[in-house]
């Protein structure tokens, strides 16, 4: 049974909390959007310094309050970040909380509280509308996908959901409503497997020339079911109706997010907004292809910044934005090919997904964590700031339980501090310290970085990333380094013990 008893302030002590409104104003409780781009790089925007890429949209977001430059996903990956993010709990106290493959059972169990669990005992209509990645039903490859699929976002304080199934690269290619699959088709019932092909059924790998919209690049595993002319990571057989188009799957996170918006404009609502664009299979719909220049990645990024756009003004046209806080922000760093031959590097040209710093998605070098961090509240933060905070997607949950007045029990969201301040811009100091984890963990303070030794590859060639995996200490200086090229660990020594000695405390919390 979830409960919420124990109210914590910053670094998780008990506060007597002062709301932000008035509980007995509840008009004034501010509405709660938080957009979660997918693989989007903090040097993909142009509010973020990037000359190659038009975002107006993000950008008069950022204009509109509070850009921050020093804040972090809890991962380099979507899955163990998605999870963080929701429940403010570190993934990697888990062992079973790596990429989720697309028929994983729920990775956040019914018996954790969410954040959406906060705002639901707040009172907020609470909704989910996104590229999921956190599994669904109780146990991996036991869904029945022609029926309700429980447990889900209902048990986790979601009274509405419009879920892509995982995430655009693997089965099943369905959108799941409420737990069902939208637009289910009878005729053709669907059955989903990640061990083997369902006989005369034609895979990507055996029958290319059935590819007519995306081919995968070599050895990524993205050879299996054909959807859409495109082939995925695992099988499918049925779907018929139901099943998405890509170039589409932007404007069903539209239409599915301001219809929620619409239908609950009278009274507070939470809205968790996960788009999808910027990951792979990239097949932006036809208005948005050759708008970039950099083919279709750059395109996906144009129209994640149109879906941004319509959220925003579907809020003004309904007189909702100065009382709605957005947070908007990216799963994990960027990626260029992940899988599919989209001509990504080949047109990249002078852009940097990762701005200046190394690595990206998968690595343990800045790039893989340190996103975009945009909070937008027009009647109480100035707008145009930017902050140098040290800012992590851990606390969301117990920042945003403040801002409810809502209790947190003893044992639920055990990593997540209270740093609500820090996103209204009344404190510019923000955390002690981050904690990044990829192959390895690491923990920045805002100037120095340590990344522990590990044995895993320190170059993904699938990928072109440099993960940043060594089997030696590494500390680097990030006022003076941020693109973590210089190794200080023998020059510094009482540095890094320092702040091993962080991750050492960190680890023995229960």
């Amino acid at each position: 049974m979830k409960h919420l008893n124990l109210f914590l302030g910053v670094g998780g002590s008990i506060i007597t909390a002062t709301p932000i409104f008035s509980q007995s104003a509840t008009n004034d409780r501010p509405n709660v959007i938080i957009i979660l781009a997918d693989d989007l790089g903090y040097g993909d925007l142009g509010c973020y310094g990037s000359t190659t890429i038009n975002t107006p949209n993000t950008d008069a977001l950022a204009n509109s309050g509070l850009r921050f430059t020093d804040a972090h996903a809890t991962a380099s990956t979507s899955t163990p970040s998605r999870y963080s993010l929701l429940t403010g709990h570190y993934a990697w106290r888990r062992n079973d909380t790596g990429i989720a493959r697309g028929d994983a059972g729920m990775v956040i169990r019914p018996q954790q509280t969410t954040v959406a669990d906060v705002f639901k005992a707040a009172g907020y209509t609470t909704g989910a509308v996104d590229k999921w990645h956190l599994g669904l039903g109780d146990k991996t490859s036991t869904q029945d996908w022609n029926n309700k699929v429980t447990p889900g976002p209902a048990d986790l304080g979601f009274d509405y959901s419009c879920l892509m199934a995982a995430t655009g690269d693997r089965v099943p290619c369905v959108w799941m409503e409420n737990q069902q699959v939208l637009n289910y088709d009878p005729s053709a019932p669907i059955e989903v497997s990640y061990t083997k092909p369902f006989e005369g059924k034609p895979t990507g790998k055996n029958n290319p020339e059935l590819l007519t919209n995306l081919k995968p690049s070599p050895n990524h595993g993205h050879d299996q079911a054909i959807v859409n002319g495109i082939s995925r990571i695992g099988y499918m057989k049925g779907g018929g109706k139901a099943l998405w188009r890509d170039q589409d799957i932007a404007d069903t996170i539209i239409s599915k997010a301001t219809d929620f918006i619409k239908r609950n404009s009278g009274s507070p609502f939470f809205l968790y907004v996960g788009t999808n664009d910027i990951h792979v299979p990239r097949f932006p719909h036809p208005r948005f292809v050759g708008k970039s220049g950099m083919g279709y990645r750059g395109d996906a990024i144009l129209q994640f910044d149109h879906t941004v756009g319509k959220i925003v003004e579907t809020l003004q046209q309904l007189g909702l934005r100065d009382n709605t806080l957005i947070i908007l922000t990216s799963d994990n760093g960027p990626v260029v090919d992940d899988g599919y031959q989209d001509r990504a590097v080949e047109l990249l040209g002078d852009h940097k997904p990762s701005g200046n710093m190394r690595g990206g998605k998968y690595s343990n070098f800045e790039g893989g964590t340190r996103v975009p961090f945009i909070v937008s509240w027009p009647s109480k933060i100035k707008k145009g700031k930017t902050s140098k905070a040290l800012v992590s997607q851990i606390d969301f949950f117990a920042s945003m339980a403040y801002l409810t007045h809502q209790e947190i029990a003893q044992g639920d969201a055990p990593d997540s501090q209270n740093h609500l301040n820090t996103l209204l811009g009344k404190d510019s100091k923000g955390r002690d310290y981050v904690i990044e984890a990829s192959s390895s963990l690491s923990v920045s303070n805002g100037t120095w970085k340590y990344i522990t030794p590990n044995k895993y590859t320190p170059f993904m060639k699938l990928t072109q990333t440099e993960t940043g995996n060594l089997p030696a200490d590494q500390l680097y200086n990030l006022k003076k380094d941020i693109g973590e090229k210089q190794n200080l660990a023998d020059k510094y020594p009482q540095k890094v013990e320092e702040l091993k000695a962080i991750l050492s405390q960190e680890r023995n919390k229960k």
